[in-house]
Protein backbone atom coordinates (compact mmCIF):
# COMPACT_ATOMS: atom_id res chain seq x y z
CA UNK A 1 0.00 0.00 0.00
CA UNK A 2 1.44 3.36 -1.00
CA UNK A 3 1.96 6.35 1.28
CA UNK A 4 -0.43 8.52 -0.74
CA UNK A 5 -3.98 8.36 0.53
CA UNK A 6 -6.44 6.70 -1.86
CA UNK A 7 -9.75 8.28 -2.81
CA UNK A 8 -12.36 8.57 -1.50
CA UNK A 9 -11.76 9.57 2.12
CA UNK A 10 -11.97 6.54 4.40
CA UNK A 11 -10.66 4.13 1.76
CA UNK A 12 -7.84 2.97 4.01
CA UNK A 13 -10.23 2.32 6.89
CA UNK A 14 -12.58 0.27 4.72
CA UNK A 15 -9.74 -1.62 3.03
CA UNK A 16 -8.26 -2.57 6.40
CA UNK A 17 -11.60 -3.91 7.62
CA UNK A 18 -11.75 -6.12 4.53
CA UNK A 19 -8.14 -7.21 5.09
CA UNK A 20 -8.75 -8.46 8.63
CA UNK A 21 -9.23 -12.18 7.80
CA UNK A 22 -5.93 -12.26 5.90
CA UNK A 23 -4.22 -10.35 8.70
CA UNK A 24 -5.46 -12.91 11.22
CA UNK A 25 -4.08 -15.74 9.09
CA UNK A 26 -0.69 -13.98 8.95
CA UNK A 27 -0.69 -13.84 12.74
CA UNK A 28 -1.33 -17.57 12.87
CA UNK A 29 1.56 -18.22 10.50
CA UNK A 30 3.80 -16.90 13.29
CA UNK A 31 2.00 -18.82 16.04
CA UNK A 32 5.16 -20.51 17.36
CA UNK A 33 6.29 -17.37 19.19
CA UNK A 34 2.87 -16.92 20.78
CA UNK A 35 2.78 -20.53 21.90
CA UNK A 36 6.26 -20.28 23.43
CA UNK A 37 5.21 -17.10 25.27
CA UNK A 38 2.24 -18.98 26.71
CA UNK A 39 4.49 -21.82 27.82
CA UNK A 40 6.84 -19.32 29.46
CA UNK A 41 3.90 -17.98 31.46
CA UNK A 42 2.83 -21.52 32.41
CA UNK A 43 6.33 -22.46 33.60
CA UNK A 44 6.23 -19.63 36.12
CA UNK A 45 2.94 -20.85 37.61
CA UNK A 46 1.76 -17.29 38.30
CA UNK A 47 -1.23 -16.45 40.44
CA UNK A 48 -2.34 -13.82 37.91
CA UNK A 49 -1.32 -11.87 34.80
CA UNK A 50 -1.09 -8.09 34.43
CA UNK A 51 -2.28 -6.40 31.22
CA UNK A 52 -1.39 -2.81 30.32
CA UNK A 53 -2.56 -0.77 27.33
CA UNK A 54 -4.41 2.33 26.09
CA UNK A 55 -7.22 2.95 23.61
CA UNK A 56 -8.20 0.08 21.31
CA UNK A 57 -5.38 -1.96 22.84
CA UNK A 58 -6.99 -1.49 26.24
CA UNK A 59 -10.27 -2.74 24.81
CA UNK A 60 -8.37 -5.81 23.64
CA UNK A 61 -6.99 -6.11 27.18
CA UNK A 62 -10.57 -6.26 28.48
CA UNK A 63 -11.01 -9.29 26.25
CA UNK A 64 -7.73 -10.65 27.59
CA UNK A 65 -9.02 -10.69 31.16
CA UNK A 66 -11.68 -13.16 30.05
CA UNK A 67 -9.46 -15.13 27.67
CA UNK A 68 -6.85 -15.85 30.34
CA UNK A 69 -9.50 -16.95 32.81
CA UNK A 70 -11.46 -19.11 30.37
CA UNK A 71 -8.61 -20.61 28.36
CA UNK A 72 -5.55 -20.35 30.59
CA UNK A 73 -7.13 -20.89 33.99
CA UNK A 74 -5.33 -17.82 35.35
CA UNK A 75 -6.95 -14.57 36.51
CA UNK A 76 -5.81 -11.49 34.61
CA UNK A 77 -6.46 -7.83 35.25
CA UNK A 78 -5.73 -4.49 33.59
CA UNK A 79 -3.15 -2.86 35.82
CA UNK A 80 -2.91 0.87 36.47
CA UNK A 81 -0.07 2.42 34.51
CA UNK A 82 -0.46 5.68 36.41
CA UNK A 83 0.21 4.16 39.84
CA UNK A 84 3.62 2.90 38.77
CA UNK A 85 4.73 5.46 36.20
CA UNK A 86 3.27 8.71 37.51
CA UNK A 87 2.64 8.16 41.22
CA UNK A 88 5.78 6.09 41.70
CA UNK A 89 4.12 3.27 43.62
CA UNK A 90 6.53 0.33 43.69
CA UNK A 91 4.40 -2.79 43.47
CA UNK A 92 5.92 -6.24 43.75
CA UNK A 93 5.84 -7.00 40.03
CA UNK A 94 8.12 -10.02 39.78
CA UNK A 95 5.58 -12.81 40.45
CA UNK A 96 3.12 -11.77 37.73
CA UNK A 97 3.87 -11.80 34.00
CA UNK A 98 3.15 -8.52 32.23
CA UNK A 99 1.46 -8.48 28.83
CA UNK A 100 1.72 -5.01 27.27
CA UNK A 101 -0.38 -4.21 24.22
CA UNK A 102 0.40 -1.33 21.88
CA UNK A 103 -0.22 -1.35 18.16
CA UNK A 104 2.58 1.13 17.49
CA UNK A 105 4.81 0.01 20.35
CA UNK A 106 5.69 3.66 20.95
CA UNK A 107 3.34 4.70 23.77
CA UNK A 108 5.79 6.16 26.32
CA UNK A 109 4.16 5.19 29.61
CA UNK A 110 3.42 1.65 28.45
CA UNK A 111 7.09 1.30 27.50
CA UNK A 112 8.18 2.70 30.86
CA UNK A 113 5.86 0.36 32.75
CA UNK A 114 7.39 -2.62 30.94
CA UNK A 115 10.92 -1.38 31.60
CA UNK A 116 10.19 -1.08 35.33
CA UNK A 117 8.51 -4.49 35.47
CA UNK A 118 11.41 -6.18 33.70
CA UNK A 119 13.97 -4.55 36.00
CA UNK A 120 12.04 -5.99 38.93
CA UNK A 121 12.18 -9.49 37.49
CA UNK A 122 8.75 -9.86 35.87
CA UNK A 123 8.34 -11.81 32.66
CA UNK A 124 7.44 -9.11 30.12
CA UNK A 125 5.62 -9.77 26.84
CA UNK A 126 5.01 -7.11 24.20
CA UNK A 127 2.08 -7.53 21.79
CA UNK A 128 2.68 -5.03 19.02
CA UNK A 129 2.46 -4.51 15.28
CA UNK A 130 5.94 -2.94 15.29
CA UNK A 131 8.58 -5.53 16.29
CA UNK A 132 11.34 -2.89 16.03
CA UNK A 133 9.56 -0.45 18.36
CA UNK A 134 10.57 0.83 21.78
CA UNK A 135 8.10 -1.50 23.48
CA UNK A 136 9.54 -4.50 21.68
CA UNK A 137 13.00 -3.47 22.80
CA UNK A 138 11.86 -3.17 26.41
CA UNK A 139 10.15 -6.56 26.65
CA UNK A 140 11.67 -10.01 27.07
CA UNK A 141 9.33 -11.65 24.55
CA UNK A 142 7.78 -9.98 21.51
CA UNK A 143 4.57 -11.12 19.84
CA UNK A 144 4.41 -9.44 16.43
CA UNK A 145 0.83 -8.90 15.28
CA UNK A 146 1.72 -9.32 11.59
CA UNK A 147 -1.22 -7.13 10.62
CA UNK A 148 0.74 -5.18 8.01
CA UNK A 149 0.90 -1.41 7.86
CA UNK A 150 -2.26 0.15 9.26
CA UNK A 151 -2.70 3.50 7.48
CA UNK A 152 -6.00 4.58 9.01
CA UNK A 153 -5.64 6.23 12.39
CA UNK A 154 -8.71 4.35 13.65
CA UNK A 155 -7.49 0.80 14.37
CA UNK A 156 -9.23 -2.24 12.89
CA UNK A 157 -7.00 -5.12 11.81
CA UNK A 158 -4.52 -4.58 14.64
CA UNK A 159 -7.39 -4.82 17.14
CA UNK A 160 -8.66 -8.11 15.71
CA UNK A 161 -5.13 -9.51 15.66
CA UNK A 162 -4.66 -8.49 19.28
CA UNK A 163 -7.77 -10.52 20.16
CA UNK A 164 -6.41 -13.45 18.16
CA UNK A 165 -3.00 -13.20 19.83
CA UNK A 166 -4.56 -13.09 23.30
CA UNK A 167 -6.80 -16.07 22.54
CA UNK A 168 -3.85 -18.15 21.33
CA UNK A 169 -1.56 -16.96 24.14
CA UNK A 170 -4.16 -17.84 26.77
CA UNK A 171 -4.83 -21.21 25.15
CA UNK A 172 -1.10 -21.95 25.18
CA UNK A 173 -1.04 -21.23 28.91
CA UNK A 174 -3.78 -23.82 29.23
CA UNK A 175 -1.96 -26.27 26.90
CA UNK A 176 -4.66 -25.93 24.21
CA UNK A 177 -2.74 -24.03 21.54
CA UNK A 178 -3.05 -26.50 18.66
CA UNK A 179 -6.82 -26.72 18.75
CA UNK A 180 -7.13 -22.96 19.28
CA UNK A 181 -5.03 -22.22 16.20
CA UNK A 182 -7.37 -24.39 14.15
CA UNK A 183 -10.45 -22.64 15.51
CA UNK A 184 -8.90 -19.23 14.82
CA UNK A 185 -8.38 -20.21 11.18
CA UNK A 186 -12.05 -21.13 10.97
CA UNK A 187 -12.88 -17.80 12.57
CA UNK A 188 -10.87 -15.98 9.89
CA UNK A 189 -13.01 -17.64 7.22
CA UNK A 190 -16.19 -16.61 9.04
CA UNK A 191 -14.89 -13.07 9.43
CA UNK A 192 -14.41 -12.76 5.68
CA UNK A 193 -17.99 -13.92 5.16
CA UNK A 194 -19.25 -11.51 7.82
CA UNK A 195 -17.61 -8.45 6.29
CA UNK A 196 -18.88 -9.35 2.84
CA UNK A 197 -22.46 -9.94 3.97
CA UNK A 198 -22.77 -6.95 6.31
CA UNK A 199 -21.33 -4.20 4.13
CA UNK A 200 -24.64 -3.20 2.52
CA UNK A 201 -26.53 -3.63 5.82
CA UNK A 202 -24.04 -1.34 7.55
CA UNK A 203 -24.55 1.33 4.90
CA UNK A 204 -28.32 1.13 5.41
CA UNK A 205 -27.86 1.39 9.18
CA UNK A 206 -25.60 4.42 8.74
CA UNK A 207 -28.33 6.24 6.84
CA UNK A 208 -30.64 5.80 9.83
CA UNK A 209 -28.00 6.99 12.30
CA UNK A 210 -26.70 9.97 10.34
CA UNK A 211 -28.15 12.53 12.77
CA UNK A 212 -27.25 10.63 15.95
CA UNK A 213 -25.24 12.67 18.43
CA UNK A 214 -25.01 10.32 21.41
CA UNK A 215 -25.22 6.59 22.00
CA UNK A 216 -24.68 3.90 24.61
CA UNK A 217 -23.01 0.62 23.59
CA UNK A 218 -23.73 -2.23 25.99
CA UNK A 219 -22.24 -5.68 26.42
CA UNK A 220 -21.39 -8.16 29.12
CA UNK A 221 -18.53 -10.57 29.73
CA UNK A 222 -16.41 -11.17 26.66
CA UNK A 223 -18.53 -8.73 24.66
CA UNK A 224 -17.80 -5.81 26.96
CA UNK A 225 -14.60 -5.45 24.95
CA UNK A 226 -16.72 -5.25 21.79
CA UNK A 227 -19.05 -2.65 23.24
CA UNK A 228 -16.05 -0.56 24.25
CA UNK A 229 -14.44 -0.84 20.84
CA UNK A 230 -17.68 -0.04 18.98
CA UNK A 231 -18.15 3.05 21.16
CA UNK A 232 -14.57 4.14 20.50
CA UNK A 233 -14.90 3.66 16.75
CA UNK A 234 -18.12 5.69 16.60
CA UNK A 235 -16.58 8.43 18.74
CA UNK A 236 -13.31 8.82 16.90
CA UNK A 237 -14.59 8.40 13.34
CA UNK A 238 -18.12 9.83 13.51
CA UNK A 239 -17.93 12.38 16.34
CA UNK A 240 -20.69 10.63 18.25
CA UNK A 241 -20.58 10.86 22.04
CA UNK A 242 -20.68 7.09 22.44
CA UNK A 243 -20.20 5.55 25.87
CA UNK A 244 -19.70 1.85 26.58
CA UNK A 245 -21.49 0.28 29.54
CA UNK A 246 -22.00 -3.15 31.00
CA UNK A 247 -25.60 -4.24 30.94
CA UNK A 248 -25.72 -3.83 34.72
CA UNK A 249 -24.20 -0.35 34.63
CA UNK A 250 -26.93 0.76 32.23
CA UNK A 251 -29.54 0.01 34.91
CA UNK A 252 -27.66 1.84 37.68
CA UNK A 253 -28.36 5.35 36.43
CA UNK A 254 -27.62 5.83 32.73
CA UNK A 255 -30.99 4.35 31.74
CA UNK A 256 -32.55 7.55 33.09
CA UNK A 257 -30.88 9.53 30.28
CA UNK A 258 -32.54 7.54 27.50
CA UNK A 259 -35.13 9.00 25.17
CA UNK A 260 -36.28 8.39 21.57
CA UNK A 261 -33.25 10.34 20.26
CA UNK A 262 -30.72 8.40 22.36
CA UNK A 263 -30.05 4.99 20.74
CA UNK A 264 -28.50 2.02 22.50
CA UNK A 265 -26.32 -0.54 20.69
CA UNK A 266 -26.57 -3.98 22.32
CA UNK A 267 -23.95 -6.65 21.56
CA UNK A 268 -25.85 -9.91 21.93
CA UNK A 269 -23.95 -13.20 21.74
CA UNK A 270 -25.16 -16.70 22.68
CA UNK A 271 -23.12 -17.23 25.80
CA UNK A 272 -23.92 -17.32 29.53
CA UNK A 273 -24.22 -13.51 29.66
CA UNK A 274 -26.95 -13.28 27.01
CA UNK A 275 -29.88 -13.17 29.49
CA UNK A 276 -28.48 -9.99 31.07
CA UNK A 277 -28.17 -8.39 27.61
CA UNK A 278 -31.75 -9.27 26.71
CA UNK A 279 -33.00 -7.93 30.04
CA UNK A 280 -31.12 -4.66 29.52
CA UNK A 281 -32.47 -4.40 25.97
CA UNK A 282 -36.00 -4.72 27.33
CA UNK A 283 -35.36 -1.78 29.65
CA UNK A 284 -34.08 0.22 26.71
CA UNK A 285 -37.18 -0.62 24.69
CA UNK A 286 -39.42 0.37 27.59
CA UNK A 287 -37.71 3.76 27.75
CA UNK A 288 -38.65 4.47 24.15
CA UNK A 289 -35.04 4.64 22.99
CA UNK A 290 -34.02 3.23 19.63
CA UNK A 291 -32.32 -0.15 19.89
CA UNK A 292 -29.54 -1.55 17.68
CA UNK A 293 -28.63 -5.22 18.04
CA UNK A 294 -25.55 -7.01 16.76
CA UNK A 295 -23.88 -10.33 17.39
CA UNK A 296 -24.97 -13.88 16.67
CA UNK A 297 -28.02 -13.44 18.93
CA UNK A 298 -29.13 -10.14 17.37
CA UNK A 299 -32.34 -11.82 16.24
CA UNK A 300 -33.27 -12.54 19.87
CA UNK A 301 -33.26 -8.85 20.89
CA UNK A 302 -36.92 -7.88 20.82
CA UNK A 303 -37.79 -4.44 19.55
CA UNK A 304 -34.49 -3.76 17.81
CA UNK A 305 -34.98 -1.38 14.92
CA UNK A 306 -31.63 -2.33 13.44
CA UNK A 307 -30.12 -5.81 13.50
CA UNK A 308 -26.62 -6.68 12.32
CA UNK A 309 -26.24 -10.41 12.86
CA UNK A 310 -22.95 -12.27 12.59
CA UNK A 311 -22.25 -16.01 12.32
CA UNK A 312 -21.70 -18.07 15.43
CA UNK A 313 -18.00 -18.40 16.21
CA UNK A 314 -16.38 -21.86 16.41
CA UNK A 315 -15.94 -21.26 20.15
CA UNK A 316 -17.83 -18.76 22.35
CA UNK A 317 -14.52 -17.22 23.44
CA UNK A 318 -13.82 -16.25 19.82
CA UNK A 319 -17.15 -14.46 19.28
CA UNK A 320 -15.63 -10.95 19.76
CA UNK A 321 -13.46 -11.45 16.65
CA UNK A 322 -16.67 -11.56 14.62
CA UNK A 323 -18.94 -9.26 16.64
CA UNK A 324 -16.66 -6.26 16.21
CA UNK A 325 -17.19 -6.24 12.42
CA UNK A 326 -20.67 -4.61 12.46
CA UNK A 327 -19.35 -1.73 14.56
CA UNK A 328 -16.38 -1.18 12.29
CA UNK A 329 -18.49 -1.28 9.13
CA UNK A 330 -21.14 1.07 10.50
CA UNK A 331 -18.46 3.49 11.72
CA UNK A 332 -16.93 3.64 8.25
CA UNK A 333 -20.26 4.06 6.48
CA UNK A 334 -21.55 6.59 8.99
CA UNK A 335 -18.38 8.68 8.81
CA UNK A 336 -18.77 8.82 5.04
CA UNK A 337 -22.44 9.77 5.35
CA UNK A 338 -21.48 12.62 7.67
CA UNK A 339 -18.67 13.86 5.44
CA UNK A 340 -15.92 12.76 7.83
CA UNK A 341 -12.67 10.90 7.18
CA UNK A 342 -12.01 7.86 9.40
CA UNK A 343 -8.53 7.58 7.92
CA UNK A 344 -7.48 10.82 9.58
CA UNK A 345 -9.94 11.97 12.26
CA UNK A 346 -9.40 15.57 13.32
CA UNK A 347 -7.14 15.88 16.37
CA UNK A 348 -6.07 12.23 16.48
CA UNK A 349 -2.78 10.49 15.79
CA UNK A 350 -1.71 6.86 15.69
CA UNK A 351 0.45 6.94 18.80
CA UNK A 352 -0.92 7.63 22.27
CA UNK A 353 1.56 10.04 23.78
CA UNK A 354 -0.23 10.70 27.05
CA UNK A 355 -3.21 9.42 28.98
Amino acid sequence: MSDSRPDPAGAWFRAEIVEQPDALLRLLDGAATIVEAGRAIRRRRPRFVRLVAHGSSDNAAVYGTYAFGLLGGIPAFRDSISLSVYYGVEHELRPAPVVALSQSGRTPDVVEYVERARRRGALTIAVTNEPASELAGAAEIVIALQAGVERAVAATKTYVNQLGALALLSAAVGDRATSMAEELRRTADLLALTVEQLTSEAEAAARQLVFTGRLFAIGRGLELATAREIALKLTETCRIAAEPLTTTDLSHGPVAALDPLFPVWAVATRDPCLPTVLEAAERVRASGAALIASGDAAGEVEGAGLRLAVPTAPLPVLAPLLSIAPGQLVAGALAAARGLDPDRPVGLQKVTLAA
